[in-house]
């Protein structure tokens, strides 16, 4: 499904600030983001548990928590059109036709007391109300036998599926629509390493089919590696690293945060006794520092790092937001 309109871009992110407001104080989830994302492209979000990569893609859906979550400012555009501050009835339109997420624990996504066909059939109900009754029961069996699911299964519920059933499941009700942006929220984590590999086959294949482009958001620099074409890398909320496959793996230029996550893979080619995690943890999200968030975990952490935020460096698309750019090109 291509992007019919003028704009470049089919998601567009600037400056981009959430916090939710608790009790006891705000907690800034997302700081200044910017993101850009084509039709028919896959990225890949990397990052701790914390960096704000869910928090993320509920504020592209508009669908943080009442009265907790907020998008302080910033901007998030669809094919050009403004989407914060667009009415429950507009996003309920877009959500599931355009866009549509696929949550992290299909344990929780899917209704339990509801046949999986019926849950499937509910997108069809609501977005293509004009279909008649047969044709969507058709378009549901078509589905479930794409995500290799039997038809005649349709019937059953939830708790009569395996865990990697139940989450081909829930990517056929994300996918019946066609949509032109894909979330996908860690949808491989609870799966085994096998099933992880067939689900993300199925992801590319369907992707492929339908043209949706995909922000998969994921732990595993793995799975990134093998499935999306572009990484941007999360930290306390900010991109601190965009660029292509290629880049984020096989440069020398990296962001120390990019290279700690990078070390911390086994090698199986050394043996090694223990693995290398980054030391120290991520910045309290109520009280961020003034300068760079990763600054007290860095290995080359500098003066300015802690009291001046870091501009971001780019070449050929690449782009870190550190301190030690800045410092290499003379800047």
């Amino acid at each position: 499904m291509s992007d019919t309109t003028n704009e470049k871009y089919l998601l567009e992110i600037k400056d981009l600030f959430v916090q939710y407001n608790t009790d006891d104080a705000v907690v800034h989830a997302v700081n200044g983001l910017n993101l850009r994302l084509k039709s028919g492209e896959k990225l890949g979000l990397v990052g701790e548990t914390g960096a704000g990569k869910t928090t993320l893609a509920l504020s592209i859906l508009q669908l943080l928590p009442k009265k907790v979550g907020q998008i302080a400012s910033g901007s998030i555009k669809y094919k050009g059109e403004e989407l914060i501050g667009k009415p429950d009835s507009y996003m309920l339109g877009l959500r599931g036709r355009r866009m549509s997420m696929i949550f992290q624990d299909p344990m929780t996504s899917l209704n339990p007391t509801k046949t999986v066909g019926d849950q499937i059939l509910e997108v069809l109900q609501l977005h293509f109300p004009d279909l008649s009754k047969a044709e969507k029961d058709a378009k549901v069996d078509e589905m479930l036998q794409l995500v290799g699911i039997p038809a005649s299964r349709k019937g059953e519920y939830p708790h009569q599926f395996s865990g990697g059933m139940k989450q081909r499941i829930v990517i056929a009700m994300a996918l019946i629509a066609e949509p032109e942006l894909l979330l996908a929220d860690e949808p491989t984590t609870a799966l085994d390493v096998t099933i992880q590999a067939q689900i993300l086959e199925l992801m590319r294949r369907l992707k492929d089919q339908f043209n949706s482009a995909v922000i998969l958001i994921t732990h595993s620099l793995g799975i990134v590696a093998e499935f999306c074409d572009n990484v941007s890398v999360i930290y306390s909320g900010h991109v601190v690293e965009h660029g292509s496959v290629e880049q984020i793996f096989g440069s020398d230029a990296k962001h120390p945060y990019t290279a700690g996550l990078i070390n911390c893979i086994p090698d199986l080619a050394k043996d090694e006794a223990r693995l290398k995690p980054i030391p120290g943890r991520m910045a309290d999200p109520r009280h961020l520092p003034a300068g760079c968030c990763f600054a007290d975990r860095c290995p080359h952490c500098m003066e300015i790092c802690k009291t001046v935020p870091p501009r971001m460096y780019e070449k050929d698309g690449h782009q870190i937001l550190c301190h030690l750019f800045e410092e290499k090109d003379g800047k």
